[in-house]
């Protein structure tokens, strides 16, 4: 098998001598926060690039005989030797493939920052790629400049050769004369004869089916390549290298889409979004924004107080109807129609929980000032308040689809604000937040339980509050709980113990009680802060859907408390929806604004819009439509 140890060469246009061959070895991949980087065995083969994992060397067949092969890297090297030196010892495997890249609608760029990484990026994820020297790194990026040569650029646009379904035929003539010779009865070769024929005509049918879906295919790959040789006049600026750009290309200038990871000018702080889901324990966005500027398209405007008027009446449907079959199951598999829902997503959903991010603003200042106790108090207050908006919200929040995303700029609070789905099955949603002087991320995943009279929604996931000066604050969230689903008032309640951890002086527990039948004082929240001894420094208590008050030390005198936080009034135009003015806005299109969001975000999915417009058949018929593609994809 030839093989050859790669130099970091002089880039040519089409990738000089070594343009046909196939490019091999050991990148160090960016997983996840829990795990970092991970080596895998890459190979660059007809303008595909396929990964696997790598965990003993010496029992993965990595490479066929065959293979004309240049390896990249020392490690590569050396760790192939191995595999070679042990294959007489021991039988290897395959090694099976868990990622592939198609760099003909791909694009990728190097690093400022790092002279070891680059980043290829494609329509649904970003790769995070590190060598182990500048060499290989240049040696890399030569091997994919050479796919511009290596890949024809109009290999879809020619006619393909294959045969239509109507030009299909079959004749049982030779069937029928040798079951005559055979001496078989007229009327019995006549019912075989019918037999033939209803199978072939079944058998026709879906070959129809899939030529059709052949034929779609083939005519989106021409729409796409078209779109990618129109971009090939651009040529490459800025260090950006462009294998393939189109309209779905995650390369979007003037704003950070679904799988953005545009550099700032220094490249200091990248955003590290997760670019696979072969480690799938975890999903973080964590890292900062690299747009600094984007806060100027959402400025000198007043956001909306109302939803814009039904357009048609609401027409009732009974919750007990769609769900009495789904006792104890997960409802995030369970399609209700979108009478149902609210409109606004579940990613939309996760920044309600900013609506008070002034307290994260306070909690600064306070550290700041040397004053970690008020700055404990004032987060525990922000995880509380995170649950006042859901006083009295009945509908669900829409399931938004795998990869989409959903960004918000709110200069007047200060904040920036972006989440995306990054997992079907569980549904995973990661989100990330920048304020003043404080950073929030984290990752959900909702688990539901029907139980008859109730619905149990579990939260599984971390969050994290980091501030500037390094100090770290983590909890989880509470059990939900929806009452009366099928008689009386419906209601829900938040019960649980929150463990809100810091990694300095002082930490805090809160319990939210759970409400009983004849409970005439719901919704209450009592706890305490205390420091690294575990000496109680002061004691809160409070309702979550009206105010948090706090007394210093571990006496509990009420009449010496102070106010943390209160809850907002609700708005003077409630719908049926029972929205917040902050969640109001969530999903308005502010001037301007649409034309500069990536395709992927919630405000621009057709059957929530409906459903705001109060649309309802039409955004049943779109969520029907959505949900459906999804089943057939994932």
């Amino acid at each position: 098998m030839p093989l050859t140890r790669s130099k970091s060469l002089p880039a040519t246009e089409n990738g000089g001598s070594d343009s046909g061959r196939s490019v091999a070895g050991i990148l160090y991949k960016w997983t996840n926060y829990g795990k970092g980087w991970r080596s895998r065995w890459f190979l660059l083969r007809d303008g595909i690039l396929s990964y696997s994992k790598i965990r003993k060397p010496e029992n993965v067949n990595l490479l066929s005989p065959s293979d004309d092969v240049r390896l990249i890297g020392d490690i590569s090297t050396d760790r192939f030797s191995r595999m070679k030196s042990c294959s007489g010892r021991s039988r290897r495997k395959h090694h099976k493939t868990i990622g592939i890249v198609h760099l003909k609608v791909s694009s990728y760029r190097e690093s400022k920052s790092d002279h070891r990484k680059f980043y290829i990026f494609t329509a649904t994820k970003t790769l995070h790629l590190r060598t182990d020297s500048r060499s290989d790194r240049a040696a890399w990026l030569q091997a994919l400049a050479a796919t511009r040569g290596i890949v024809p650029l109009q290999s879809i646009s020619g006619e393909f050769s294959f045969v239509s379904p109507k030009d299909l035929s079959i004749s049982t003539e030779r069937l029928k004369k040798r079951l005559l010779e055979e001496g078989t009865n007229e009327s019995l070769v006549k019912e075989c004869e019918q037999i033939v024929d209803s199978e072939f005509s079944e058998a026709q049918e879906q070959i129809k089916l899939l030529h059709e879906e052949r034929t779609k295919l083939l005519d989106a790959l021409r729409q796409l390549e078209m779109a990618n040789l129109e971009a090939e006049t651009s040529g490459i600026h800025d260090n950006v290298y462009q294998l393939r750009n189109h309209k779905y290309s995650s390369l979007r200038r003037g704003k950070y889409s679904e799988c953005s990871t545009s550099a700032s000018s220094d490249d200091k702080k990248e955003f590290e979004d997760i670019s696979e889901e072969d480690e799938a324990s975890f999903h973080d966005t964590k890292e900062s924004f690299s747009e600094p500027d984007v806060g100027s398209v959402y400025t000198h405007f007043k956001r909306r107080t109302k939803l814009p008027d039904p357009a048609e009446k609401e027409r009732g449907v009974s919750l007990w109807s769609m769900i009495k079959d789904n006792v104890g199951k997960d409802l995030t598999r369970v399609c209700l129609p979108v009478y149902f829902n609210e409109p606004i997503s579940s990613l939309q959903k996760c920044f309600e929980d900013l609506e008070y991010s002034y307290l994260l603003d306070q909690a600064y200042e306070c550290g700041k000032s040397g004053n970690s106790l008020l700055r404990a108090l004032n987060v525990a207050a922000f995880a509380v308040s995170g649950y006042a908006s859901t006083e009295g919200r009945h509908c669900k929040p829409f399931n938004p689809l795998l990869g989409e995303t959903y960004e918000a700029d709110f200069p007047e609070k200060g904040i920036r604000f972006f989440s995306e789905k990054v997992s079907h099955h569980p549904t995973v949603i990661a989100c990330h937040c920048e304020g003043k002087g404080w950073k929030f991320s984290g990752d959900t995943n909702l688990r539901s339980k029907f139980w008859g009279r109730s619905i149990q929604l579990e939260p599984v996931g971390i969050l994290t509050l980091e501030f500037d000066d390094g100090e770290i604050f983590q909890w989880s969230k509470v059990t939900t709980t929806i009452y009366n689903i099928l008689l009386g008032k419906l209601y829900c309640d938040h019960h649980g113990i929150m463990q809100i951890r810091g990694n300095r002086q002082y930490s805090c527990t809160l319990k939210f009680k759970e409400q009983s039948i004849l409970d005439r004082n719901p919704h209450q929240v009592n706890g305490f802060v205390e420091d690294v001894t575990g000496k109680k420094a002061a004691t809160v208590f409070g309702k979550w859907n009206d105010s948090l008050y706090y007394v210093a030390g571990d006496e509990l005198n009420k009449a010496s408390a102070s106010l943390l936080w209160k809850a907002t009034k609700p708005p003077p135009n409630v719908t049926r929806y029972n929205l917040t003015s902050f969640a109001m806005t969530l999903n308005e299109l502010t001037p301007g604004l649409e034309e500069k969001l990536p395709p992927t975000d919630s405000r621009l999915r057709p059957d929530q819009r409906h459903l705001e417009n109060g649309e309802y058949e039409k955004a049943n018929e779109e969520k029907q439509r959505l949900e459906r593609r999804q089943r057939m994809v994932h």
